[in-house]
């Protein structure tokens, strides 16, 4: 964009090479604003959540390319908050823990594929 395009404005999409849908999301002033989602090259999700002024905000949720759920969490301002879960691709947790400013903290819970717990660790 040179300085005088004017900004993005109103929803986009974006494709890959192949055609594909990529994503979708809404700009604001040039500046990625309220839901977007994201998919894989096979067209399934691989992500939706929100952005506030270009800032991934809010809950988000990501998938695996075979579209089952793969990891949920918050972001604050681009960084992990609170609690986050991943789970196995049979639909299992696989662990859950806390972030705090993208670090992991506390006690985090790791569980095999049949959801029996394995191990514990603290950070």
């Amino acid at each position: 964009m040179t300085n005088t395009d004017p900004p993005k404005n109103g929803e986009f999409e974006t494709y890959y090479k192949d055609g594909e849908l990529e994503s979708v999301g809404t700009y604001v002033d040039g500046k990625k604003n309220g839901n977007w989602k994201s998919y894989h090259k096979n067209g399934k999700l691989k992500a939706q959540g929100r952005f506030v002024n270009d800032c991934v905000t809010g809950p988000w949720k990501f998938y695996r390319s075979s579209g089952s759920l793969w990891q949920v969490g918050k972001f604050d301002t681009n960084k992990r908050e609170g609690c986050w879960k991943r789970y196995h691709e049979n639909g299992k947790l696989m662990d859950e823990g806390e972030y705090q400013g993208s670090k992991q903290v506390g006690e985090w819970l790791y569980f095999d594929q049949s959801g029996k717990l394995i191990k514990t660790k603290n950070f």
